[in-house]
């Protein structure tokens, strides 16, 4: 074991949202009923993980927490941005994805957390409107009112930290352009001169966190910090990003079903995903250029696990499609369904069907509170750029140019306990649990 340098959570944590629906109130609430005793962070690997340190003689099992310096739950703060002006107890209410009466213990302090205005473009999510949006100049002005936002929440809360996280709606699709996205100085250009077409609201966000000094989170599957000029920008801000689509539902079950048929070497035919839900997300993904963002997001595990380079008789023909469709009467309470065409020995046909019931954001909730405290433990480690060992969390894990992420869920884990043991002090190792 040797020494690590990670400064101390001293102080408390500011949690700024870029959102304040469903998965926002979720985790604010869960959290609070946390620290009061009342519920468990089900799901929260950094609250209620156990893992492995040493072997052989050497072997322990402790709780995560009880090896790496996390932020307590009693300091962390949250606030939001978001283009409706509800608090976080009337935004929980309409979000109807908790009982009120696992609400009402945290009603106090859920009324006293109230969105900043956001900055927001209707072209980017045309399907909602809201009246709690900022106005001003260009993408340029905006953003600074962004940092001023950042500098009062710190200053109002007493904040010795902030991390700034995207749990907001998915944004329309735009393809990565160098001209503009290539570096810092043409981004901050393209900034200035109003280019809403390569400047989405998300890059706003992100290039406010950083030039603040906090961590940024991507959990949705925008195009933003996944670009040269972001990369650039945290190394040189010397700032964590992490990023990106949080891996909840669907896609967590494909990263766990086709690392085990790619093992097995058993062949894909073809992969049909459907989903039906009725949130905000629902609504905004029920417009085609949205929904291209995801289905662009929902689509990459499988060609990165089932490798057609390694096996082209097994997965050279696969045909994969994912369909999301809105359905009011469901909320959040998502519902998806998988279809696999398998064949095995001597080319015999099989089948496989997956129906997940699921309750999308309290599958979130738990990721955004571990992105939160491990985003903030890289921040005082000294870590910066791109974490990879968060792929974990993620649909499409953020990785630099002409890398090849890794989107296996087992080979995530591991990633994430070994970074967990190195940062404890402890050497990385390939033995199982």
């Amino acid at each position: 074991m040797r020494n690590n340098n990670i400064k101390p959570a001293n102080g408390k944590l500011g949690v700024m949202c870029i959102g304040l629906g469903a998965v926002a109130t979720t985790t604010i609430i869960g959290t609070f009923m946390a620290r009061k005793g009342l519920a468990r962070p089900i799901g929260s690997f950094a609250c209620e993980g156990v893992m492995r340190l040493g072997k052989d003689r050497e072997k322990c099992y402790k709780e995560v927490k009880d090896i790496i310096p996390l932020a307590g739950l009693d300091d962390v703060v949250f606030g939001a941005w978001d283009i409706y002006d509800d608090n976080a107890y009337d935004a929980a209410i309409k979000a109807n994805v908790l009982k009120k009466e696992d609400i009402e213990p945290v009603k106090d302090e859920l009324c006293a957390i109230r969105p900043y205005k956001a900055l927001f473009d209707k072209s980017y999510a045309s399907n909602i409107d809201g009246p709690n949006v900022k106005t001003g100049g260009n993408r340029w002005e905006l953003t600074e009112q962004l940092r001023e936002d950042i500098r009062c929440f710190k200053a109002e809360h007493g904040c010795e930290r902030v991390i700034v996280i995207w749990i907001a709606s998915t944004e329309k699709f735009i393809s990565r352009n160098d001209k503009v996205h290539g570096n810092i100085v043409s981004l901050e250009a393209a900034m200035k001169a109003d280019d809403t077409t390569n400047i989405a609201p998300s890059m706003c966000y992100a290039y406010a966190a950083m030039r603040e000094g906090c961590p940024f989170v991507m959990g949705a599957p925008n195009l933003c910090i996944d670009i040269p000029a972001m990369r650039e920008l945290a190394e040189k801000t010397r700032i964590p990003i992490m990023g990106k689509d949080l891996k909840s539902g669907q896609t967590m079950m494909k990263t766990v079903l086709a690392p085990a048929l790619f093992t097995r070497q058993l062949g894909v035919r073809g992969w049909f995903s459907t989903n039906i839900l009725g949130n905000r997300d629902g609504v905004v993904l029920d417009n085609p250029e949205n929904f291209e963002t995801k289905r662009a997001s929902k689509t990459s595990a499988l060609d990165n696990i089932l490798d057609s380079t390694v096996y082209p008789g097994l997965y050279g023909d696969m045909y994969h499609k994912v369909c999301i469709n809105y359905y009011p009467p469901r909320g959040d309470e998502k519902e998806s369904w998988d279809n696999i065409d398998i064949f095995g020995w001597m080319g015999y046909p099989m089948t496989i069907k997956v129906n997940f019931l699921c309750r999308d954001s309290i599958l979130a909730a738990p990721l955004v509170l571990d992105l939160i405290l491990l985003g903030d433990l890289s921040l005082r480690a000294g870590e910066y750029g791109i974490q990879d060992f968060l792929s974990f969390y993620f649909k499409v894990p953020d990785h630099k140019d002409g890398d090849k992420p890794i989107h296996d869920l087992f080979k995530q884990f591991a990633m994430l306990k070994n970074k967990i043991r190195l940062l404890a002090g402890y050497e990385a190792d390939q033995e199982l649990d």
